[in-house]
């Protein structure tokens, strides 16, 4: 469901294309290493590997790309540990916010 979510938002953007999906984290790290996005939405609950671990593995495997972990939990909570790994943290309950954060890292990064 937060995956379908999350693609129907950037479809509504102009500039934005999906690549990828991937129902857990090990495949985002497998579609990434392929796909070699400017920018990955990792969900903090997906199965089999983590959206903590996936973010990890993927700043190691690929420093340059842009990540925001998608989270559930109380940011105030997990900042300390997360953004780390992590370019950017964003709850649930902000979701409505994304793209804001999305055009923000993307602007900073020059992409």
């Amino acid at each position: 469901m937060i995956r379908k979510m999350l693609c129907q938002l950037f479809e509504r953007e102009e500039d934005y294309v999906v690549c990828s999906e991937a129902r857990n984290g090990q495949e985002a790290v497998e579609m990434a290493l392929k796909e070699r996005p400017d920018l990955i939405v990792l969900d903090m609950a997906m199965p089999i590997l983590n959206g903590l671990s996936a973010a990890r593995k993927l700043k190691k495997l690929l420093p340059q790309v842009l990540i925001i972990l998608f989270t559930q939990h109380d940011t105030a909570l997990t900042r300390s540990g997360i953004e780390i790994v992590a370019d950017r943290v964003v709850p649930k309950s902000e979701a409505i916010n994304l793209m804001t954060h999305v055009r923000a890292l993307l602007q900073f990064a020059g992409t």
